[in-house]
């Protein structure tokens, strides 16, 4: 239900903890900024974020929620996270897999849709329907090439068809885009 290993993901981290320069890049701050200038609300109670790397966006994420919870394969990911947000709570998991348990507001998925294959999507967004219907939902989607089975709009296209919700596009850079589905209330 995984279109990448858990091996391989360990692997983009080898050489640090950094591995898209998220710290340094311009395009990355930009981005990071643009996903929080996407959030249908101003502050939330809590947010779990999948796949959230090293931290970087939790970073940006954080001041408008009282509680962050972070979910990433990768132990080196993990570990650069705590550091960058030592106030949150983070789980080593491979995806797809039970979620944290918790009353999250906020469900953000940046970059990391291409990461699953169709029945692992499908099982990711009944999860996420089923468990916080009230939940906003954030997706983030590289445009580029993924280099895995996946690229991202089509890993978005398949996610969306097995979701209930109603994702919009909000924003767009000229390598990704950015779609919210607020909560189905």
């Amino acid at each position: 239900m995984t279109a990448v290993s858990c091996e391989q993901l360990e692997g983009i981290y080898a050489a640090g903890d950094d591995p898209w320069s998220f710290r340094t890049s311009a395009y990355e701050q930009s981005k990071f900024r643009a996903t929080c200038a996407a959030l249908p609300r101003r502050s939330y109670r809590s947010v779990l974020e999948l796949g959230c790397g090293n931290g970087e966006l939790a970073r940006h994420i954080a001041p408008r929620c009282a509680a962050y919870t972070g979910v990433d394969a990768v132990q080196t990911a993990l570990d650069a996270a705590r550091r960058a947000l030592p106030e949150g709570r983070f789980h080593r998991l491979f995806l797809p897999a039970l979620l944290p348990e918790g009353e999250h507001e906020l469900l953000l998925l940046s970059e990391v849709l291409y990461f699953l294959d169709p029945p692992g999507l499908a099982a990711l967004a009944q999860q996420i329907d089923r468990r916080w219907p009230e939940a906003d939902l954030v997706c983030v989607t590289w445009l580029g090439p993924s280099g895995n089975a996946l690229e991202g709009e089509e890993a978005l296209d398949i996610f969306r068809s097995c979701s209930r919700r109603a994702l919009h596009g909000v924003a767009a850079g000229d390598r990704y885009r950015i779609d919210v589905a607020e909560g189905m209330r």
